[in-house]
Formats: structure tokens, C-alpha cells, sequence
């Protein structure tokens, strides 16, 4: 019996894919035309007016200061390094922020079903209260707390004399940085890898055989013993910088600055309370019956919520949550309310300096555009590693 040869495509136009194919050209290259024909009359404009255009300026001196930065910059560097500045500023909010909101977020939305009545009730309070006040207020209102309610530097609340709260924000101490903490970092970072590999064996085995391990053990041993024979192999160093009141200010150790532990608490808490309820949604959509089968099988509330409810309820939670992401990402803008030198906040100063408008805003738009596409990407691909695969 011969083999067929594969059908091919009909290119005319009754083929609903030609149609598709084509409406997609069209509406791309109305798209394009539509853009160059904003840009090159913005230019023309421009031009007529006599303001001058291009991202020439990153490369002219900022002239300015920012009080909070993760890298080396002081106002003899460039435009373009004041807001790379800013941009690493926006994204150690935006990460810290959602791997805190996750957490709480997750502890919240759980509670909402415990058989105890206060932590029911505190979690409901605090979802109601928390996602019904405008974000901006929520970031004035921490920012008073941080710099008016706090005590001073020198009697700042603390912590066995190591951790420090007061209006200078929150300090902590630190190991001082030499080969010691390079290769314990490395040995982390191994661990990490030691730690994915078992986890996903251990799924394996669980799917297989139906009997669970304990899957944060090995890692977490891994993880540590990774970074512990880095430390020793790097001579044991035992130095740190300690935190030590002043008079005005807290020296020593590492800190936050009122600014940005207003930012990451308000949004943490704001976007939590959110979190929380795609949490519960997500929990509710799973069939009671299956906890009922869970039940019937030994499980315990706790098995049952880890093993059977929260993997069926991810593919109802992971799509919902992209979106609190990409909101506390963006939300993270409103940090120019209270002084925090995020992105926008950097190239307003920039815009009000160089006068050149439309490539500042053009920046941010870039800024948050990549930073929102990334965070898509890897929340779908997520989203597709744990989609239930039906037969």
C-alpha cells in the first residue's frame, strides 16, 4: 500500500490561513506606517522649533547626585549612567518586591481556609484592608511611618545590637567582601544546581512510584554545604561589618534607606493582598472531591494542600498572578511620590536638565516595556512546565 504524500496547503483565498497570513501583513505594515509617520513628523516639528533631538545627551555629564545606588556613580558620569543607576534601582524593587509578595501573598491566601477562625479572620481583614486603599496613599502613609513614627539613629529600635530601625532606615551587618565570600557564593550557586537536579528526581520517583521525599532537605543542605566548603577553601574568613549608632546616622553594615523600605513594603503589602485572592480562587476551582479522595487515602491537610489542591489550582492561579507581577513592576513608578530614585524618577531630572522630552519618555517606556515582557516570558514558560497534561 502506498504512502500518501503530505497534503499541501491551498495559498488562495477561500485557505483560512492565506487570509490569516495576509490580514497579519496588512495590519503589520499599517502598524509601521503609522509609526514612521509619527516620528518622522515629531522630528520635522522638532526641527521647526528649534529643539534638539537624539539620545546624544547619555553620553554628556549628569551633573546631578542620586542618594541610593547599587553600582559606583557620582555626577561627573554621564546621563547614561545615571539612568542605568535608576534602572537597577526600579529592578531591585521590582524582584525583592515579588519574591516577598509571592510569599505572603501564598501564607494568606492559605489561611483563608484554616479551621481556625482568628487566622481566618485576620486574613480576611487583611485583604479587605489592604486592597481597597489606593496604592499611593498606602506608600505615603509606610514613608510617615519610616521617617516620622521611628526613633532616631542613635536610639534606633534593634535587634541583639546587629539589625537597626530608626528614620535612617534599616541596617544589618554584612561579611566583609574578599575570596572567602566569592567561593562560598560559588558553592551557593552550585548547590542551587544540586538542589533543581534532585528536586526534578524526585518528582520523577514521586510520579513514578507514588512515594513522596522530602524535597527541600537535600537542597537546602546542598545549598548551604555548597557555600560552607567555598568559605573554608577561601581561608574561613570570619570579618564583618557591624552596624554602629551615631548621633545622626547608623555606620557601618549594610542598609536600606527609608525611601526604599517605604516602596517594598507598600507594594509588597498592597499586591499581596491580591495575590491572595487569585490564591484562593485558584484553591476554590480545585474539586472538593478531591480533597475528599485525599482524605480517604491518609493524607494529611498539609499533604493534601502541597500534593493533590495547589498543583490542580496553578493552572488556575499561575495567569492572574503574571498580572500582579507586571502591576507591582509598574506601580514601582509611584516611588517618585516619596524620593526614591527609581527610572522615572532619574529621567525626569534628566528631562528637566537636557530638555529632551520625547527620548526620556521613550526610555521608561523601554524600561518598563522589557522588564514587563521579560517577566511575561517567564511566568508562561512556567506556566506551561506545570500545566496538567490530560491524556
Amino acid at each position: 500500500m502506498e504512502a500518501r504524500a503530505p497534503a499541501r496547503r491551498a495559498w488562495n483565498w477561500r485557505s483560512r490561513a492565506a487570509r490569516g497570513l495576509v490580514y497579519q501583513i496588512v495590519a503589520i505594515a499599517l502598524i509601521g506606517a503609522a509609526v514612521w509617520f509619527l516620528a518622522s513628523n515629531t522630528q520635522r516639528n522638532m526641527e521647526v522649533r528649534g529643539i534638539q533631538s537624539g539620545f546624544d545627551f547619555l553620553g554628556q555629564a549628569a551633573g546631578f547626585d542620586i542618594g541610593e545606588t547599587l553600582v559606583a556613580y557620582d555626577p561627573s558620569q554621564s546621563y547614561g549612567r545615571a539612568i542605568v543607576v535608576g534602572v537597577l534601582n526600579t529592578l531591585r524593587v521590582a524582584v525583592v518586591g515579588i519574591v516577598l509578595t509571592t510569599i505572603l501573598g501564598v501564607l494568606v491566601g492559605v489561611g483563608r481556609f484554616s479551621r481556625n477562625a482568628l487566622v481566618r479572620g485576620l486574613c480576611y481583614g487583611y485583604v479587605e484592608l489592604f486592597r481597597n486603599v489606593p496604592i499611593l496613599l498606602q506608600l505615603l502613609m509606610w514613608y510617615l511611618v519610616f521617617v516620622e513614627v521611628l526613633p532616631q539613629p542613635n536610639e534606633a529600635w534593634n535587634v541583639a545590637g546587629l539589625f537597626f530601625l530608626s528614620k535612617g532606615g534599616f541596617a544589618f551587618p554584612v561579611p566583609v567582601w574578599g575570596l572567602g565570600q566569592g567561593l562560598a557564593a560559588v558553592g551557593a550557586l552550585l548547590g542551587i544546581g544540586v538542589g533543581w537536579w534532585w528536586r526534578r528526581r524526585a518528582q520523577r520517583q514521586f510520579e513514578l512510584t507514588g512515594q513522596d521525599s522530602n524535597r527541600w532537605a537535600v537542597p537546602l543542605a546542598a545549598v548551604f554545604g555548597g557555600a560552607l566548603v567555598g568559605w573554608i577553601a577561601g581561608g574561613a574568613p570570619t570579618a564583618w561589618s557591624i552596624p554602629e549608632p551615631q548621633a545622626f546616622t547608623v555606620e557601618g553594615g549594610a542598609s536600606a534607606t527609608p525611601e526604599f523600605m517605604a516602596v517594598l513594603v507598600g507594594l509588597v503589602m498592597y499586591t499581596a493582598a491580591f495575590v491572595a485572592e487569585v490564591v484562593r480562587g485558584g484553591i476554590q476551582s480545585v474539586s472538593h472531591g478531591q480533597t475528599e479522595a485525599s482524605s480517604a487515602l491518609g493524607l494529611s491537610r498539609g499533604q493534601t494542600m502541597r500534593l493533590v489542591v495547589l498543583p490542580q489550582a496553578l493552572r488556575v492561579i499561575i495567569p492572574p498572578l503574571t498580572n500582579q507581577y507586571l502591576n507591582l513592576t509598574k506601580n514601582s513608578s509611584l516611588a517618585v511620590a516619596i524620593g526614591y530614585p527609581d527610572v522615572v524618577s532619574i529621567a525626569n531630572t534628566t528631562l528637566n536638565q537636557s530638555g529632551r522630552a520625547v527620548e526620556c519618555i521613550a526610555i521608561i517606556m523601554l524600561v518598563y516595556l522589557t522588564t514587563s515582557l521579560s517577566t511575561s516570558a517567564l511566568m508562561n514558560a512556567y506556566n506551561r512546565r506545570v500545566a496538567i497534561k490530560e491524556r
